[in-house]
């Protein structure tokens, strides 16, 4: 009888840790998914920002003239301190970087 009885105890305490475990596992997915969200409308925002204060194209195609370099270089560290806020990603930064030096 102490068997049976053995049997049904471990049998209750392994479905009570699976539930536990289980709910943790979604109460894991769920704040991952939260973060993900987060980083995803941060760097949304940071993607519109920097199309906001881009220069609009002119309508006409106007001689190519050298950009001010004083320009280019602040552009370049406000691009550096999002990337090191975590607002962009590295490629996110780099394709911005290559965009701005007009390679």
């Amino acid at each position: 009888m102490s068997l049976l009885r053995t049997a049904a105890r471990a049998a209750v305490a392994t479905r009570v840790v699976g539930n536990v475990q289980r709910r943790q596992h979604q109460q894991w997915a769920a704040q991952d998914a939260a973060v993900a969200a987060q980083q995803a409308q941060a760097a949304d925002d940071a993607a519109a920002r920097l199309a906001a204060t881009a220069a609009p194209a002119p309508a006409a195609p106007a001689p190519v003239a050298a950009p001010d370099m004083t320009q280019v270089i602040a552009q370049l560290q406000q691009l550096g301190q999002l990337r090191d806020a975590g607002v962009l990603t590295d490629a996110e930064f780099e394709a911005q970087k290559q965009r701005l030096l007009g390679a």
